[in-house]
């Protein structure tokens, strides 16, 4: 013990630290066998016994094995730390891949046409189908409840997880079953990302006023529209409790339009990918600020299931507070039914690969 005292008197803080899972296997080393030695001092004509020798060849055996399982323990250690990290980074160049292709395109086929127009739709086919094949290798994406979308116009209210990666399975496995575009609205923060506007408006989404939202739902399009927003994603939890602060804007949007709300949720989002550093000075600066400061990690191939609820019609004797409240009632009642609370991570990775197993 001495020894690890030595070392951190005579070298600074941070290599004592990095250098410590050696030091401590010499110093385990070196304690045993004194301890062997003391315990075995069992000598014939000054000599150690052949227990002694035995002794020590077996110890110095374990020592050996011990070593190697502490460096493997580590390396394991840091490439979990790793690709906790990596893998929402890898997302994000997914995204600028896309960004890319589409550019590509646009200058082989001299496209000068708007993002909107329908001159695009076999890039966006092409798309959909590297997303969607990603979707399902990655977390064997699955959507159930289509019957519940119109072919007409109506709202579409779901969860934003910390990285709505799944909301873009939903949007490109929609647009291959129906060879229709659902509409979006995003954080303007989403556009201040060079290359990324393109993308976002060939898919559609975009940072709609009230008056633009009105005239997608009057032209007979869906609708997409997380109330939690950027809050929700980086300040909900495993619990999967919404966080919409008070927001009923899309619930007035639907009363001046006339259109249904349908509550949308998919299964293990919150497994998927999460958020490190959520805490009250967190919250408070994202609140005074509107920046997503905090970093997500995860990327585990989780088990994803898109589910989509039942419409809620549209009533006019529904005041938007009220509307509001049916909306999320409607949505938590969804995530009760299909999501274990609080999440589980390893049940999720079950969840996936069992039924993996189940098809095969």
């Amino acid at each position: 013990m001495n020894s690890l005292l030595t070392g951190f008197a005579t070298t600074g803080t941070g290599d004592f630290l990095l250098s410590l899972p050696s030091r401590l296997s010499v110093w385990i080393a070196m304690s045993s066998y004194e301890e062997l030695i003391s315990m075995n001092k069992s000598h014939i004509n000054g000599q150690p016994t052949m227990t002694d020798a035995t002794h020590l060849a077996y110890l110095s055996e374990e020592l050996i094995f011990l070593k190697h399982l502490l460096g493997k323990c580590l390396d394991w250690m840091g490439t979990v730390a790793l690709a906790i990290f990596c893998i929402p980074l890898f997302i994000i160049f997914l995204l600028y891949v896309s960004a890319l292709f589409f550019l590509i395109y646009q200058k082989t086929h001299n496209l000068k046409e708007d993002y909107y127009s329908n001159i695009w739709d076999d890039a966006r086919l092409i798309l959909s189908t590297m997303w969607d094949k990603f979707a399902r290798f990655w977390n064997g994406y699955e959507l159930h409840g289509t019957e519940n979308l119109p072919d007409g116009p109506a709202i579409l209210i779901y969860y934003h997880g910390a990285i709505p990666v799944d909301y873009l399975y939903f949007l490109t496995r929609y647009f291959l079953l129906k060879r229709r575009c659902c509409y979006s609205i995003a954080d303007d923060y989403l556009f201040k990302f060079p290359g990324i506007k393109s993308l976002a408006s060939v898919m559609r989404i975009l940072p709609c006023s009230k008056e633009e939202c009105l005239n997608i739902l009057k032209n007979g399009h869906l609708l997409g529209i997380s109330p939690g927003g950027v809050r929700e994603a980086l300040f909900s939890d495993e619990s999967y409790k919404l966080v919409w602060h008070k927001r009923k804007g899309f619930a007035h949007l639907a009363l001046d339009a006339k259109v249904p709300i349908i509550p949308m949720y998919t299964q293990n989002v919150r497994e998927g990918y999460r958020v490190f550093g959520r805490t009250t000075l967190a919250r408070w600066v994202y609140e005074h600020s509107r920046l997503p400061i905090l970093p997500p990690y995860g990327g585990l191939p989780v088990k994803f299931r898109t589910y989509i609820g039942e419409p809620i019609p549209y009533d006019p004797n529904n005041t938007a507070a009220e509307l509001a409240a049916k909306t999320k009632a409607a949505l938590q009642s969804l995530i009760r039914k299909h999501q274990q609370i609080p999440g589980n991570m390893f049940k999720a990775l079950m969840d996936r690969f069992h039924n993996e197993k189940e098809k095969d």
